[in-house]
């Protein structure tokens, strides 16, 4: 431990700063302090800056100002930062500064030229793509090392992932399925029977399902069920400073959180997407049955209708739909900010994102296919 100045003690514990306030901080006692603080984040940033000010009995707008030089700080450069022990008098007064300060920059961001606003939403876009680009590459080799290495893996985590992701979601999705295969088969057995042409019904149903709804509806499902609980999961753990303890332990988190629930991922969504279409099937099939056509004879037509390709196409779908959905909501996890509304901001994110991604590709997908004639 180091004690670098008499009025306000600045201790070391490890990567972790911690300030003892002392019993007067007016003017007079508040000059070295601002001074010492700049050289420590000038020479060594802490991890973590804890202010201890129970000692604390008189301050003045100095004073106050120094706490909030200390918050406002932790902020920009992404410190941690906790205050132990203020009276309660000394809070009111913070937290007034800190809403004139918040209607200050309120004020000032409203009357920002337009030019100003360009610049600062391309630096932000700029920096988001940067993180993006950063946690993509991690990812990527996070996940080939995996792959190469399967003992790296935490298969217990990645089962009961698959357990919460795949079972759990085997009632929503088998009844989403049923009744989208028995409301398609309806709304296009009426004007196919205008022309005695309900067989085709099965033509249509088994085509739509296995191509592109099973795999689309699937992707759509478990984008509001699981990547949304993978944001919310890893929002609260970084909220909470879990992410930041795993990190300082030495275990990388993209490693030991998101590589589970990436490979969880991919195991489901395939299997949830073959679940999907055979209840499709079945909803189908009994608007047909309803309608005076045997069983075999719907069997029969779907065979005629599908082919292997038909099938493993709309699988390979599904297996980049489930790698776009568990990225996008690891993604927003780590991205969440700190305050009681950022866990939803981000599972909001996540499920936004997945839903745009998952169109965007499958419409590639579509146009791949077209021209591979698949």
């Amino acid at each position: 431990m180091d004690t670098i100045h008499r009025q306000s003690s600045f201790l070391w514990e490890g990567s972790n700063l911690e300030i003892h306030l002392p019993a007067v901080l007016t003017a007079s006692e508040t000059g070295k302090d601002w001074t010492a603080f700049f050289d420590i984040l000038k020479k060594n940033p802490p991890r973590t800056i804890v202010v201890h000010a129970g000692n604390l009995t008189e301050a003045d707008s100095s004073g106050i100002s120094f706490l909030k030089l200390i918050r406002l700080e932790c902020e920009q450069r992404k410190i941690q930062f906790a205050l132990y022990g203020l009276g309660e008098q000394f809070r009111y007064r913070l937290s007034v500064s800190e809403d004139d300060s918040k209607k200050n920059k309120e004020t000032h961001s409203h009357s920002l030229r337009r030019s100003e606003k360009i610049g600062k939403l391309t630096i932000d876009s700029l920096l988001e793509f940067k993180y993006l680009i950063t946690f993509t590459g991690e990812l990527t080799v996070s996940f080939w090392r995996s792959f190469l290495h399967p003992s790296k893996i935490r298969w217990k985590d990645t089962f009961r992932v698959a357990e919460s992701m795949g079972v759990n979601a085997f009632p929503i999705i088998a009844m989403i399925g049923f009744l989208l295969g028995l409301i398609m088969s309806f709304q296009s057995a009426i004007p196919m029977r205008r022309f005695g042409a309900e067989i085709f019904v099965a033509n249509l149903v088994g085509l739509s399902l296995f191509r592109e709804l099973g795999p689309l509806m699937t992707a759509f499902i478990l984008s509001g069920r699981s990547g949304s609980a993978f944001a919310a999961e890893l929002g609260t753990m970084k909220v909470s400073e879990e992410i930041d303890a795993l990190t300082t332990m030495g275990l990388p988190p993209v490693q030991f959180l998101i590589i589970p629930r990436l490979v969880a991922s991919l195991l489901m969504t395939p299997l949830l997407t073959i679940v999907f279409n055979l209840f499709g099937l079945i909803g189908g099939a009994v608007v047909l049955i309803s309608f005076g056509f045997p069983l075999v004879t719907f069997i029969n037509q779907v065979n005629l209708a599908v082919g292997l390709s038909d099938i493993l196409g709309g699988l390979l779908k599904s297996y980049f739909f489930g790698m776009i959905i568990a990225s996008i909501g690891c993604y927003r996890g780590l991205k969440t900010a700190s305050g009681a509304g950022a866990v939803g901001e981000s599972t909001t994110s996540a499920v936004v994102g997945s839903i745009i991604l998952v169109s965007i590709l499958d419409g590639i997908f579509s146009v791949l296919y077209f021209y591979l004639r698949i």
